[in-house]
């Protein structure tokens, strides 16, 4: 009897490695092929550049919203943890948040197409999230003068969708200048930081 094992089958027994790889690489690759194709790019083209299987595309996001919903946890992750820093003012957060906006418009478009009434309560839980993060620098921002004064959480945040969401009809190469642009009509300080 054989021992040998095909490298077909070292690849399908990889085990939660290769799972927590596959979903990494899936992430990557979806944030690219939306940037590069829009918002309705096949999701087998997201599969191929992964280079994995449509199987282990479902199998970790049965669907697009799913999906966008993973790009979008990454992102208030990485919000969440930069606010731990307590130098971190909100012009840097919300300079965190824009830079996510001018990199994955697509996502931003996907997501908030919803086709029913209700928000998606996984939408609701990363904007309160967000909000709590950013909540936690105003005080400190009105205090420096960085925003008007009365501004609100609220206020934050309509301004971060309201930014998102013009940044969806601009071209590439004029995101980011036009987000800050947006940032100073609205009276708020944010500096963007590179990719």
């Amino acid at each position: 009897m054989s021992t040998h094992v095909s490298g077909a089958s070292r690849r399908a027994n990889a085990g939660p490695r290769a799972a927590a790889r596959n979903r990494a690489a899936l992430l990557a690759a979806a944030r690219e092929i939306f940037a590069e194709r829009g918002a309705q790019a096949p999701l087998n083209a997201v599969a191929r550049r992964a280079g994995v299987g449509q199987g282990s595309l479902y199998r970790h996001f049965p669907d697009r919203i799913a999906l966008v919903l993973a790009l979008f946890e990454e992102q208030v992750s990485t919000v969440e943890e930069i606010a731990h820093d307590p130098e971190v003012t909100l012009a840097d957060l919300l300079g965190v948040v824009t830079r996510h906006a001018i990199d994955s418009v697509v996502s931003i478009d996907l997501a908030s197409a919803s086709p029913e009434s209700r928000p998606d309560p996984r939408l609701v839980d990363l904007r309160e999230r967000t909000a709590e993060a950013l909540g936690s620098r105003l005080e400190r921002a009105l205090a420096d003068g960085d925003v008007r004064p009365g501004t609100t959480t609220d206020d934050v945040l309509l301004g971060v969708e309201m930014v998102a969401a013009a940044l969806t009809r601009r071209p590439a190469a004029e995101r980011e200048r036009y987000a800050l642009r947006a940032w100073r009509l609205l009276g708020m300080k944010v500096t963007v930081p590179g990719r």
